[in-house]
């Protein structure tokens, strides 16, 4: 029987998850061979394996717990991978020889695929004095251009991932132009921002009081800390960046505020994490534990959510023991805390299954009893395995429940760690969960909402061609086959529909009984106004979440998230029946392309003719010294100047170039990522035809027509496969289509 709920999960775990050998022959023959490794792997580090096998294997089965994907691809391999997902780096040393060894450090750790985050708040602000050496400091914005040119290189040279995160103090003297950098749709796009905010800057800006930027005990200067809000808050509504960290919240909040200063996150933000820190992720899937889905008894089985987040904690904490790490800090870090970060996913298809609309009070007050029962049974569990195997090395029980996260759990709860002590000092967290939801049968990812319920997916196939398939929510599929043709009730809701505040309304009360913090993206609608948008950030603030990350489309991104019925196109040139003839003298213009890594240039010369009082393209020729290029630039030539000549609105061509991806890896020009040469060449014919006015603007070229009645998913291309369509969910761009996403 075959296991998965749909074909793009099926191609997820194939593309994703499956174990090939070295010639790329499959190792696991079906989704059990993966379960099976998995659980195998997992349970060698216990006393009597064969005991826990099996139950681990439960576990996994049906997609009910969900290791995050480096767990699923790695384990069991016997290869030198780490099961951990991302990092927070060392503290930066403010000299230049610490910053280059903390980048050597970010490199090696980013080569096994490791997102890293990183506090620039430690390196002095431009302008200081360099003691010593008569010079001034170029700040820390400057370094962070070198990171992402690292960053950049590491991903060219084949890494699966490249995200980082970056964070800086609110009374830093250059947080201004922090605040501003991405601004630049070319500079520190491997990064993600977000600005360290602190109580005493809330209070600053809730009193309308000056606020100091300070470094080293010295005080540049001082500005109002409304103003500065106002500009983050700007930023962010413009150019979707930076968002806020809360940092005093999550430092009272942590477990092991005595031992450990948080000022970083990994790069989605669930995971504040000290220096030198690690994350090890997993969720458990909401969505297959409602019994009686949309029933007159539908409801969350409690005991068997119990019961499966026991067994999840025990196989988490052992891939403290069998994961490699990059750096022998971040082993030694992992194994002194022994922190995992469990957590869910499928959130809204649950809630859909019980009748629930996200955003409304018994949605929130749902997840909050779930997720309370899900901290309740994570830290029992941890609790029985610090008598079996011994608590975390660094448990001082007085302190660790004094932290504002233990002082509100259940009496119980804190009696037994006083008892007994507790194996893991961090438990729950909520990742992004985006190619995993895919994998289980694409039920809602994370906490977010459903993002649409069917969308029509394009699959490349192998001779080149793509076909068209769609793709249905896990929920709503549901419902077809218990409900056939019967309409969605109006509980039914989508991302397209839900107020910002709904969105808060959810991570807020999620949040109360996460430990660690929550990825989470607040989708707001184009004509939010500005002031609207600031109130999303302070309700954020006051209903207690340890940080905020919106997103509006913008000129830099794109409008990412957005599913819209095809616009009436306007009237296009007729398409000759018989190609026009050559006229003795064209107007054009040659563009130079050189891709990185191809020893010759590339010279594409592009010539237009006026028709109907419109120029438009009417021939290429693409021509280079590289021989190997030869065969292909001229079939590529004698095509598209046979379409070109044929008339219409050939402004296709540039899209079928633009999605072409080379399995290989592309390459990064100008600051953004072109996945093929044929994509470079496309995207150097739409540059013609902007110049020419035959297009209004980048991305303005028609597509393929959707299929009738279809929506059509707007949204940049994707590096991996081509097809555009991605979208902004827990704080990363994910693909619909491939699953491709820079979190993983």
């Amino acid at each position: 029987m075959n296991r998965f709920a749909a074909p793009i999960a099926e191609q997820i775990w194939d593309m994703k998850y499956r174990l090939r050998g070295a010639d790329g022959r499959p190792l696991d023959g079906s989704v059990e061979d993966s379960w099976r490794r998995v659980a195998r792997d997992l349970a060698s580090v216990e006393t009597d394996p064969a005991a826990w096998e099996p139950r681990f294997y439960a576990a996994l089965e049906d997609f009910r717990f969900l290791p995050a994907g480096r767990i699923m691809a790695g384990a069991g391999t016997g290869r030198a991978v780490t099961l951990f997902n991302c990092f927070v780096m060392g503290t930066i040393p403010d000299s230049m020889g610490g910053i280059f060894d903390a980048l050597k450090e970010a490199a090696l750790t980013m080569q096994q695929g490791g997102g890293i985050g990183y506090d620039f708040s430690t390196i002095r602000p431009r302008g200081a004095e360099v003691k010593g050496v008569a010079a001034d400091a170029s700040g820390p914005l400057s370094f962070m251009d070198v990171w992402d040119a690292m960053c950049r290189t590491i991903m060219s040279a084949g890494s699966r991932r490249g995200a980082m995160m970056a964070t800086m103090r609110c009374d830093h003297p250059d947080i201004e132009s922090f605040i501003e950098a991405k601004q630049d749709a070319a500079r520190l796009r491997m990064f993600n921002l977000s600005v360290l905010v602190t109580d005493a800057f809330m209070a600053a800006r809730d009193a309308d009081a000056d606020w100091p930027l300070v470094f080293g005990g010295q005080v540049y200067r001082t500005i109002r800390a409304r103003e500065l809000w106002d500009r983050i808050m700007r930023a962010t509504y413009d150019y979707a960046e930076p968002g806020v960290i809360f940092i005093d919240r999550i430092n009272q909040m942590n477990n092991l505020g005595y031992a450990e200063e948080i000022a970083a996150t990994n790069p989605c933000g669930e995971q504040p994490l000290p220096p030198y820190g690690a994350c090890l992720l997993g969720s458990i899937n909401l969505a297959r534990l409602i019994r009686d889905p949309f029933g007159p008894e539908a409801g969350m089985d409690l005991d068997a959510l119990d019961e499966l987040v026991a067994t999840a904690v025990r196989m988490m904490d052992n891939v403290v023991d069998a994961s490699r790490f990059p750096l022998p800090q971040q082993a030694a870090e992992a194994r002194a805390k022994r922190r995992i970060g469990l957590g869910v996913t499928g959130l809204a298809d649950a809630l859909m299954m019980v009748g629930l609309r996200y955003g409304a009070q018994g949605a929130a007050d749902a997840t909050r009893l779930w997720m309370h029962r899900i901290a309740r049974a994570a830290y029992l569990a941890s609790v029985d395995l610090a008598r079996e195997k011994g608590a975390f090395p660094l448990f001082d029980a007085e302190r660790y429940l004094a932290s504002g996260f233990m002082q509100k759990m259940d009496a119980d709860v804190r009696e037994a760690v006083r008892a007994h002590g507790i194996r893991n000092a961090l438990l729950t967290s909520v990742a992004p969960t985006g190619t995993i939801s895919l994998y289980a049968g694409n039920v809602s990812s994370g906490i977010e909402p459903v993002f649409a319920h069917s969308y029509t997916r394009k699959v490349l196939q192998k001779d080149g061609t793509r076909t068209e398939e769609e793709v249905v929510d896990y929920a709503a599929q549901l419902w077809r086959e218990r409900m056939g043709d019967a309409p969605f009730p109006d509980w039914f809701v989508d991302a397209q529909v839900l107020d910002p505040l709904d969105h808060v309304a959810m991570q807020a009360a999620a949040q109360e009984w996460v430990d660690s913090s929550i990825s989470k993206t607040i989708n707001c609608p184009v004509d939010i106004s500005f002031e609207a948008f600031k109130d999303v950030y302070l309700a954020a603030w006051d209903q207690g979440c340890k940080g905020c990350t919106t997103y509006r489309p913008n000129e830099v991104t794109g409008s990412v998230l957005s599913v819209d019925k095809p616009a009436p196109a306007p009237a296009a040139p007729e398409l000759l029946a018989e190609p026009m003839d050559r006229p003795v003298a064209l107007d054009g213009a040659t563009y130079k392309l050189k891709f990185p890594g191809s020893e010759h240039a590339i010279y594409i010369t592009v010539n237009d003719i006026e028709e109907a009082g419109r120029r438009r393209p009417f021939e290429v020729f693409i021509n280079s010294k590289n021989m190997e290029h030869y065969a292909w630039t001229v079939a590529l030539t004698r095509m598209i100047s046979a379409v070109f000549r044929r008339g219409g609105d050939v402004g296709f061509v540039v899209e079928e170039l633009k999605a072409v991806f080379d399995p290989r890896g592309g390459a990064w020009i100008e600051g953004r990522y072109v996945p093929s040469i044929l994509a470079a060449i496309g995207g150097v014919i739409e540059r013609h035809m902007i110049a020419i006015g035959f297009l209004a603007g980048e991305g303005a070229a028609p597509k393929s027509d959707p299929v009738a009645g279809a929506a059509v998913v707007a949204g940049p291309s994707c590096p991996a496969c081509g097809v555009p369509g991605m979208r902004m969910i827990e704080g990363c761009l994910t693909c619909p289509s491939c699953g491709h996403s820079r979190c993983g």
